[in-house]
């Protein structure tokens, strides 16, 4: 398999998930991968931005414009969220400083969230923000339920054209991976490999939008990511999704290895 081979073996050096669209991540250790499933709670929630129309007795896809999201709504990334997986309890702070918590599942709690976010994004609003959600669905960019995989030499690659570091959390993925070639991973195409215990092939390049162009960390529009890949490489790509295929767990650590290694 292109970028893989027996000197260096690829390991994941990062796992995250996100509980609500639009917000930062939920980073793991651990996490166990169920067949033609997302991360458990992967985009579980969604702050609805005006009517979108969701069903919750029948959940289709709906494209992000929907939705609270970075690619609009630059804002968001000043919020540093907590998920309690347990309790589905959320918890924000803004600053270091605790601002609002609930409970994601429970009416109440979404009614304290909302509340906060009506004021929190007034100027973004198209009407009253809803936390929605549906038994089994995710609010996921693509229709299909899959993970992404970033490299982390392609980031730095990135970063080398960019003339500054590139932080890999603007590109939102499940899993970072180290130890493979930059842009190895578009090899994939088409194969599995396996993801510590779970096994996953690999279904699409993911094109980048302007959420990329938000500092994580300083909620500022700093980069013009999109336009500085079409420039430099041909292409607005960075990452690759997939599909689960077997079940298993995965630990930051785990290898990620190719058939030939089986």
């Amino acid at each position: 398999m292109t970028g893989m081979n027996d000197t260096a073996t690829p390991r994941i050096t990062g796992i995250a998930r996100y509980p609500v669209k639009g917000l930062g991540p939920d980073r793991l250790e651990r996490v166990g991968l169920s067949p033609g499933e997302t991360l458990p709670f992967d985009r579980a929630w969604a702050i609805e931005n005006g009517r979108s129309g969701f069903d919750p007795a029948d959940p289709q896809y709906l494209p992000k414009s929907k939705f609270l999201m970075l690619m609009r709504n630059a804002r968001l990334a000043m919020l540093d969220p907590g998920f309690d997986a347990d309790t589905r309890v959320l918890s924000i702070r803004r600053d270091g400083k605790p601002v609002v918590s609930g409970c994601l599942d429970e009416a109440m709690g979404r009614q304290v969230l909302e509340q906060f976010f009506s004021g929190f994004m007034e100027e973004d609003l198209r009407g009253a923000p809803r936390i929605l959600s549906a038994p089994g669905h995710s609010f996921s960019d693509v229709a299909a339920k899959c993970v992404s995989i970033i490299n982390e030499a392609t980031v730095k690659d990135i970063a080398r054209v960019v003339g500054r570091p590139v932080d890999p959390l603007r590109f939102r993925g499940n899993f970072l991976i180290d130890g493979l070639p930059a842009w190895a991973e578009f090899g994939w195409l088409g194969r599995e490999i396996s993801l510590g215990g779970a096994r996953v092939e690999v279904t699409d390049r993911i094109q980048r939008c302007a959420a990329t162009n938000v500092d994580p960390a300083t909620a500022r529009r700093d980069m013009q990511l999109p336009k500085t890949l079409m420039g430099a490489f041909g292409h607005m790509d960075c990452g690759v999704y997939a599909r689960v295929v077997a079940a298993g767990p995965v630990s930051v650590g785990d290898a990620v290895r190719g058939p030939e290694a089986d």
